[in-house]
């Protein structure tokens, strides 16, 4: 995963992980965490690339074309406090990896494939 791909990840796990009251203080944390160290690196580079990342919060499908431009253009994608938070808030939304990236599978000319858990499968090859 790039830098940018992780920082997106993040920023759409913590609204998709519903940042709500009912949400662990670390979570909560965690997100606007990210989001505030986003916030100077994304002003310096362009004033409107701010309003991209607030509008996230209500429009999430929408910001990430945007958003993307102005996270390359303005180094956040390269930023290593930045990627340290943006893995922080998706290992505290995802500790046991269930949802994000578990497996890496290389299945190039792979036959009877199974991927994912608790699988049972019979092969007869003649």
């Amino acid at each position: 995963m790039t830098g940018l791909e992780l920082i997106l990840a993040a920023l759409a796990a913590g609204v998709g992980g519903g940042i709500t009251d009912a949400t662990s203080t670390g979570i909560r944390d965690a997100y606007t965490g990210l989001r505030e160290l986003l916030r100077p690196k994304l002003a310096s580079h362009d004033g409107q690339a701010v309003e991209v990342l607030d509008a996230e919060e209500t429009e999430p499908g929408v910001f990430e074309a945007q958003l993307r431009e102005y996270l390359v253009g303005s180094g956040a994608d390269r930023d290593d406090q930045i990627l340290t938070s943006a893995r922080q808030l998706l290992t505290l939304l995802d500790p046991s990896g269930e949802r994000t990236a578990k497996y890496t599978v290389d299945a190039r000319e792979a036959k009877g494939l199974q991927i994912g858990d608790h699988n049972t499968q019979t092969n007869t090859f003649s």
